[in-house]
């Protein structure tokens, strides 16, 4: 496997973009509404291609038209959730280059004492954690982990991982006795998660081919026994840049676009709404971007199940990546607007764009509203892999942080359901705010100025938060 050690920068091979479109006629294409090619982002996330660096009056020519169509399309709300993040587990062996959020599996097993800080939850631990924030008033969990060896989708798929001649090697599986914490299967999670009307967004594409691994058993079926367990919707991350080439560069342990794809399209054939992901500002080019974006857009086309799309700014500093050397930083804010930006206008068929403050901090995060996006992530409750790849915007985010936010810069702020079809616009004269939708929410607020609880772990320090954005 490809280790950061391995790669020089120089020589990954990635050439300058250039298309056979102009950036001025790809302009005037988006301001006529006509439907943009994979040429046209290319042009508009460059500001043209035919020099190097962003060209300021073209940028904001984009970032104004973007604008325009987000008011246009989706008006002038911008759309928050009363949501927990609940990893079950850090133990990882994939070796993915951008992260610094998993732990090697072999540290958690038993008898090992290797010191490490991650951590397992056993199905009970993932309910509780759940139950009590229920009673704060979330209505959303998300819930994304590690591919820890010990999970399989049921018991037969214990049985048929542990069949395999040298299971460890060929399908990435150790019994769940050779660790300290089982963590379950992933339906007893799903189950355990799924408590007191609660909303639950979990298994990536990645996490569902983890599922799977060692059977024949399709995506749709897979994903139809979690929906059956309590799964609700499901997250498109793990997508990094859907583009083998860099995918090859920065996670050659992952699954590729082609599986990505497919998970994403079995997850919609059962029944789930799923959200589209792209993270960007490592290795890849923006030519790179604009063929992610393709794929994205082209899979709505035969589906229709994305509720949105969320764009992930490259949090570098903890990271393999670029502890290596391989990168010397993360995007800039100028590439951070212009993909929000192009998203809004290439992505004709997906109503929501979302910025994050948890990548970008609340001031940046607020600017990149004005670039296209209309929604602005959650209260989250607890953050853990942004922050262990370096990232410096806290955790949490309370509804009085969000009316005064939004209202700042003139927009309306709106609580929302995970799949956007409930909503309720927040009346700013009243105060302090709280979430009304949640299955136990009163209007009470989530939280105290400057806490925000704690979600506890089996293999950590139980007061401290862990989960993931």
């Amino acid at each position: 496997m490809t280790s950061a050690r391995d790669l020089d920068p120089e020589a990954l091979g990635f050439a300058d973009p250039a298309t056979d479109q102009s950036f001025e006629n790809a302009l005037a294409k988006a301001r006529d509404g006509v439907r943009l090619t994979v040429d046209d982002a290319t042009e508009l996330l460059a500001t043209g291609t035919e020099t190097s660096g962003f060209d300021p009056v073209r940028k904001e020519q984009v970032l104004e038209l973007a604008d325009r169509r987000r008011a246009e399309e989706v008006g002038e709300d911008v759309t928050f959730v009363a949501n927990l993040n609940n990893n079950v587990t850090t133990a990882c062996n994939t070796g993915c280059l951008f992260c610094n959020f998993k732990d090697s599996a072999h540290a958690f097993e038993a008898g090992n004492d290797v010191d490490h800080a991650g951590f397992t939850k056993t199905p009970a631990e993932s309910r509780a954690v759940v139950d009590a924030t229920l009673e704060m008033g979330i209505y959303e969990v998300c819930s994304v982990s590690g591919l820890h060896p010990a999970f399989a989708l049921n018991d037969e798929h214990h049985e048929i991982l542990a069949g395999h001649d040298d299971a460890e090697s060929a399908v990435n599986y150790k019994p769940p006795a050779a660790y300290a914490t089982d963590p379950g299967t992933y339906v007893e999670q799903m189950e355990a998660m799924s408590i007191g009307g609660v909303h639950l967004h979990s298994m990536t594409p990645e996490e569902a081919y983890h599922a799977r691994r060692g059977t024949d058993w399709s995506y749709e079926s897979v994903y139809r026994e979690l929906a059956a367990a309590g799964l609700d919707s499901a997250p498109g991350t793990a997508a990094e840049i859907l583009v083998d080439e860099v995918r090859e560069v920065i996670c050659p342990g992952k699954i590729g676009t082609d599986d990505w794809v497919a998970a994403m399209e079995g997850a919609m054939a059962a029944g789930l709404d799923t959200t589209a992901t792209m993270m960007y500002g490592h290795v890849e080019t923006v030519a790179h971007r604009a063929q992610h974006l393709g794929v994205v857009r082209d899979l709505q086309d035969r589906t229709g199940g994305i509720t949105e799309f969320v764009p992930l700014s490259f949090i570098h500093r903890d990271t393999p990546l670029y502890r290596h050397g391989v990168v010397d930083g993360g995007p800039s804010r100028d590439e951070d607007e212009l993909v929000i930006a192009v998203a809004r206008l290439f992505l004709d068929n997906v109503d929501h764009v979302q910025a994050s403050w948890v990548k970008s901090g609340d001031a940046h995060g607020l600017k990149l509203l004005n670039c296209g996006a209309d929604d602005f992530m959650g209260t989250i409750l607890s953050e853990e892999i942004t922050k262990r790849a370096g990232g410096e915007y806290g955790e949490y985010r309370s509804f009085n942080d969000y009316v005064e936010m939004i209202t700042a810069i003139g927009r309306t702020p709106v609580e929302r359901s995970t799949d956007y079809r409930t909503r309720r616009r927040i009346d700013v004269d009243g105060g302090p705010y709280g979430p009304l939708l949640g299955p136990r929410a009163d209007g009470t607020p989530m939280l105290a100025d400057g806490a925000a609880g704690s979600t506890g772990s089996s293999d950590s320090d139980p007061d401290e938060i862990r989960a993931d954005d």
